[in-house]
């Protein structure tokens, strides 16, 4: 620990220049005197620290000390630190060793180079997850991380959509991916993908906690190209039905394909682009399943009717029967 803070100390000084023991005892969060302690250290090694009294006083470097990062591009160093991900590596548990990392890295840089990073740093902040959408709960994802590491099996109590709900699995994490602000497991066997906030417990296999038992990552396993093909394929089941409906003026749809000509339900015929003589749109939409899409279709509540498929419409009208029932007494009552 102490000689990692004493090099923080020799990066500090080379990125910053001049600084007092008290905002080096800030910056490291530990005491002024164990600053005094740590310089001291720092110059019976040889290195080139020297202190200034009074008001501007302070540790500097001598002049020209300092390490260089050769054969890094101004567009390299740029891309370094845009690339910088602070909030995923503190849910991994390198949140520090990210800052020291990115710290290093500036102070090996040449001043024009670091210039141009602090730049980029200063205009561009990431931040994956959508709005609207809650932070997962992951409280298991540092140790999974850990296994991935250092190639440890994982038993897990996990929780899936399909009944039964909770169930326990045995899982090889060959690697972590962070997709939208979610974080995924991908593990043999197979491998498959699982959620990490939906990890329960992490097991040993006899059901106590903890686990030290170890596996073979397979050598040509590509994590990025697994990731990929999952990606195509979650694509390709993603809208694996249709469905005919009829949309009121100025409603759309993503993915609607207009119907030439086609009956316009209860509005009569469709005019061209499939549109009747109400204003309503007729058209076919791709949809992942029954079930996903009453849901989706609910959203829209009295602006969307569906004509097919049949049981679609069919549980939509039913859907529709029960809420009628439900809030029929309020509409009786002038309710609004």
């Amino acid at each position: 620990m102490k000689s990692s803070r004493l090099v923080s100390i020799l990066l500090l000084l080379q990125t910053r220049g001049r600084m007092t023991a008290a905002q080096l005892a800030v910056e490291l969060e530990v005491s002024v005197r164990t600053v005094y302690r740590d310089v001291e250290a720092l110059g019976a090694a040889g290195v080139p620290l020297y202190g200034d009294a009074g008001h501007a006083g302070g540790y500097r470097l001598l002049d020209g000390y300092r390490t260089r990062l050769t054969g890094l591009t101004r567009d390299e160093a740029e891309a370094l630190f845009l690339a910088g991900a602070p909030g995923p590596a503190a849910e991994l548990g390198l949140g520090a060793v990210l800052a020291a990392a990115r710290l290093k890295v500036r102070a090996a840089l040449p001043a024009e180079l670091r210039a141009h990073a602090d730049r980029v740093a200063g205009r561009f902040h990431l931040d994956a997850p959508a709005w609207y959408a809650e932070a997962d709960d992951t409280p298991f994802l540092p140790a999974v991380a850990d296994a991935v590491w250092n190639g440890r099996v994982l038993h897990v109590l996990y929780r899936r959509w399909a009944e039964p709900t909770d169930v326990r699995r045995r899982l090889e994490p060959y690697g972590l991916v962070l997709k939208a602000g979610r974080w995924y497991v991908v593990a043999g066997p197979g491998p498959r993908t699982y959620r990490v906030d939906q990890i329960l417990h992490i097991l040993e296999p006899d059901g106590t906690d903890g686990t030290d038992e170890e596996f073979t990552r397979p050598d040509d396993f590509d994590l990025v190209a697994y990731w990929t093909a999952y990606q195509r394929d979650f694509h390709a089941r993603l809208h694996r039905g249709e469905a005919l409906v009829r949309l009121a003026p100025g409603v759309t749809l993503s993915r609607a394909v207009p119907v030439e000509g086609s009956a316009g339900g209860t509005g009569g015929p469709g005019g061209p682009g499939g549109t009747g003589d109400d204003g309503w749109t007729t058209v076919r939409v791709p949809i992942e399943s029954v079930e996903h899409a009453h849901g989706e279709f609910l959203r829209l509540g009295a602006d969307i009717e569906v004509l097919e498929p049949a049981g679609l419409r069919g549980r939509m009208a039913r859907t529709v029967a029960e809420l009628a029932e439900r809030y029929g007494n309020v509409a009786g009552n002038g309710g609004d």
